[in-house]
């Protein structure tokens, strides 16, 4: 049975230490591209340049483009042009167009010089795309037919190419000049006479199609509301550019869940995880420092009531409290807002429904928890007037915590920025402020 990625790790780990590098080389020649790609990730630098010497030549470009930027581009540079330009010899086109992105211009120009001129245009036209739409994702390897043959024709077509593109599920169909007609499912081809033409057979309504600026995140969506495995992508005009298929899009949504996963934090999950010390610690200084600004000005806010803190010293054991519920509860709304919105759940049809359910929301738990916060610290600290305020000021604070959630990541998105993003840091912002300037103001108007 083959190790699992830990133990494959701990085995390189090993050998590395001991210098023992051909059973090594062993293990990456029966690995796939991608967990050679992960293996390489998991490694110090200086580790990941004696294995990448170890990586089979007709598996380099293939582990290259399984690679996050950051480390594709490293071992890029490590890597010797003749080298490249044979792995770009082994890719697929869409896989080719991520790898041509980061190469040195002398490399890609003389891979482009090394095509066809109809191959070379249609790999061109691909990189003038963003990699955030249709046109950056799609594959070049399309499989086309026309209209006015029959099944055999077809069949004929298929056996001279000798295999057909991988996740090919249908057959697509367009006319003399590459215009979209429709789709001919590959299951035709078993379950009708040969003698049947492919105009009386073809899927011409209700076929999901693909335009070429559509964005990534709308992609996925289709692909998994319609249980796709391929769809074509069109030209304004109508015109067959390519294709995305399913393991495109699983892509996709990894991508997509990474990068929500590390955005919370300010980091890009792009980056090498084993980057040398400075750049990472220059890299998280700057969300470090938004989060200071973020902290003083909270702390500005009780130095403002300085003075009822100093003759109410119980106040800044409770202080936390309203600050950390608020936090919570607006964390769930904001976390459920930002998924809304990532999946296309919500817009201007349900949104202030949407937001009324959650002030709803925040004021039953914000009753429910300020009468039991109430009843603690009014038993806890014997005076019932504290009990009493710091119920109001958390019933207040989970209240606008649930319409900061819900309005945040709206204000975002319309300013185009990543709500996962800058939504925790604003948000926490909002819920440490609130919940003490509203304890301590409370504080300061009543019990002084």
């Amino acid at each position: 049975m083959q190790p699992n990625k830990e133990q494959q790790l701990q085995f390189v780990t090993d050998r590395l230490e001991s210098g023992t590098l051909q059973s090594v080389q062993r293990l990456v020649s029966v690995l796939h591209p991608a967990e050679i790609a992960h293996l390489l990730e998991s490694l110090r630098p200086r580790d990941r340049e004696i294995i990448w010497e170890l990586v089979p030549v007709e598996f380099v470009g293939e582990v290259l483009v399984e690679l996050n930027d950051e480390v594709r581009v490293g071992l890029i540079e490590a890597t010797d042009d003749n080298a490249l330009i044979n792995a770009a010899d082994t890719l697929e086109s869409d896989d080719l167009v991520d790898f041509l992105k980061d190469v040195p211009e002398v490399i890609l120009n003389t891979v482009l010089e090394s095509m066809g001129q109809q191959d070379r245009a249609r790999v061109e036209s691909v990189l003038n795309y963003d990699d955030d739409c249709a046109g950056g994702l799609m594959s070049l390897d399309t499989l086309s037919i026309r209209s006015d043959v029959n099944l055999n024709v077809v069949i004929r077509y298929l056996r001279l190419k000798g295999e057909i593109p991988k996740s090919t599920d249908k057959i697509i169909v367009v006319d003399r000049d590459d215009n979209f007609k429709g789709v001919l499912p590959l299951t035709a081809l078993l379950t009708y006479d040969g003698g049947e033409r492919v105009e009386n057979l073809m899927i011409k309504e209700n076929v999901d199609v693909i335009q070429v600026q559509m964005p990534i995140e709308d992609i996925a969506l289709l692909f998994e509301e319609h249980n796709l495995v391929s769809a074509p992508v069109l030209s304004e005009s109508g015109k067959l550019l390519g294709r995305i298929t399913i393991d495109d899009v699983v892509d996709v949504i990894r991508d997509e869940s990474d990068h929500s996963f590390m955005s919370m934090v300010g980091l890009d999950e792009e980056q090498d995880m084993f980057a040398p010390v400075l750049l990472s610690a220059k890299r998280r200084a700057l969300w470090l420092g938004v989060n200071l600004c973020t902290a003083l000005l909270a702390s500005w806010v009780i130095g403002v009531f300085e003075a009822t803190v100093d003759k109410i010293v119980v106040l800044a054991i409770l202080m936390p409290i309203v600050a950390s519920m608020g936090g919570i509860a607006g964390s769930q709304t904001l976390t459920l807002f930002i998924r809304g919105l990532a999946l296309r759940q919500i817009g201007r049809a349900n949104v202030n429904s949407l937001v009324i359910k959650e002030l709803a929301i925040g004021l039953i738990n914000g009753v429910v928890w300020a009468f039991f916060v109430g009843c603690i610290v009014s038993l806890w600290f014997d005076n019932i007037n504290i009990g009493i305020l710091i119920a109001v000021a958390l019933m207040i604070n989970l209240v606008f915590a649930a319409l900061a959630g819900a309005s945040i990541p709206m204000v975002l998105q319309r300013l185009n920025i990543d709500p996962a993003l800058a939504g925790g840091v604003i948000l926490t912002t909002v819920t440490d402020v609130l919940g003490f300037f509203v304890f301590l103001g409370l504080a300061t108007i009543y019990l002084l």
